[in-house]
């Protein structure tokens, strides 16, 4: 059975216990840097551009809209801060894409949160698999997995949530492929935020006309001249999910900038010294990153998002990758920072994953300290959790972050989206 055929039947699944859990943690995390995000100046103009008609959707920051454009500006205003959550079987941010899709159809239809949640788990489980199955080729040609699997995810959740039939989906999943697309270029940009968003829509669209009779190629993702094919896929070999699925391993960012520096900023945290101490640093990472987030020289926050020796400059110095304010133009161009990222070298290393790194500190003694992280250390839901709730509260503050948490752990929808509008 192709992967098409096996992803229209697993649209229908019941979803375990703990991947459902697992999708509620990522839901309030999702939710929160919407909300943050919406705050964001440079994209209220692009807001208010799509906001021309009414609807039953609530959109970050206040307002609603219809379904399509809600998705759209969700998924953009919550991928902003580019601090949502990240599935490195692929390197994709799966909630940003299906979530805006899911919950602005949800709120349409009238559907349970509870429904909501499953149809957002299979939608997220399957972008995992689409990205998977598009292999890595993919994703190092120059394609953003989020906005191009990721539509692909939006899609069947949104099938799942309209109780489209077998055809129906395959005819989704066709008019998917037509409009699946997104680019690393865009990395550093408003464009990425906005790859998130163009999926988003995308789902809700292409299930929707789907619904209302539009058909498409017979396999439009797998197919001769589908979307694979052109699109630099190696059609990996995928399974699809039983007990355990690929969401429980998602990882969700505890730093306010590109997953991929993660691992790095996580081995500094065990760095004990001043920076005059230290003669030079050396980061070992995965070759993928090397043309993803290792900007040199950034001169922007948002390219500071995306750079090795902004943000080490920045840990070592005492200023919080966790906070978002810290990503600013300030930041990128402060002489002491500047002379600091002098001192860093970043080399790619294809002995370690993509979710580890290794540090090396020389020190003007002549001392060498190596330190290592590794993303994928085991995790509890507890913990996350606990970990979770400290990060939002850091971004919404104590009052509303204990009101979306007890609203993303409930069962009413408009509790949930009532949030969106912020403060």
């Amino acid at each position: 059975m192709g992967i098409t055929s096996q992803l229209i039947k697993f649209t229908t699944t019941d979803v375990p216990e703990e991947a459902a859990a697992m999708m509620r943690l990522s839901l309030f995390d999702w939710a929160a840097c919407g909300i943050a995000g919406a705050s964001e100046a440079e994209f209220a103009p692009f807001k208010r551009a799509q906001m021309v008609e009414d609807g039953p959707a609530q959109v970050f920051g206040g307002g609603q809209a219809g379904a399509a454009v809600a998705a759209l500006v969700n998924g953009t205003l919550s991928h902003a801060l580019d601090y949502d959550d990240t599935h490195f079987a692929h390197i994709g941010h799966p909630s940003v894409a299906v979530l805006p899709a899911t919950l602005a159809l949800a709120e349409t239809l009238g559907t349970a949160l509870t429904d909501a949640v499953d149809a957002a788990t299979v939608g997220v489980e399957a972008s995992i698999l689409v990205g998977q199955w598009l292999g890595r080729d993919h994703y190092q040609i120059g394609y953003h997995q989020t906005a191009t699997a990721g539509a692909f995810g939006a899609t069947l959740a949104a099938a799942r949530l309209l109780g489209l039939d077998k055809s129906q989906i395959r005819h989704a999943l066709g008019l998917c492929a037509s409009m699946a697309s997104g680019l690393k270029s865009q990395f550093g940009t408003m464009g990425k935020p906005l790859n998130a968003g163009l999926a988003a829509r995308t789902g809700v669209e292409a299930a929707l006309w789907a619904q209302a009779g539009m058909t498409a190629a017979e396999d439009g993702l797998a197919g001769p001249l589908g979307f694979g094919e052109t699109h630099h896929g190696r059609a990996e070999p995928v399974k699809m999910p039983r007990k355990e699925w690929a969401i429980s391993t998602i990882s969700h960012k505890y730093h306010a900038c590109c997953h991929g520096l993660h691992a790095t900023l996580e081995a500094l945290a065990e760095v004990d010294a001043e920076t005059d101490r230290i003669e030079a640093i050396r980061i070992r990472t995965h070759p993928r990153w090397m043309s993803v987030c290792n900007i040199a020289a950034p001169k922007t926050g948002l390219e500071a998002k995306f750079s090795y020796t902004q943000v080490t400059a920045m840990a070592l110095s005492g200023h919080a990758t966790a906070s978002i304010g810290n990503f600013n133009d300030t930041l990128a161009r402060d002489p002491a920072l500047k002379a600091l990222r002098e001192r860093v070298e970043v080399v790619e290393d294809d002995t370690l994953t993509e979710t580890q790194s290794q540090v090396t500190l020389t020190l003007t003694s002549g001392e060498v300290r190596r330190h290592r992280h590794d993303l994928l250390a085991p995790m509890s839901l507890e913990t996350r959790s606990v970990k979770l709730r400290d990060k939002v509260m850091a971004l919404l503050g104590e009052t509303r972050g204990a009101q979306l948490w007890e609203a993303a752990i409930g069962q009413d929808l408009e509790s949930l989206t009532g949030c969106f509008a912020g403060a």
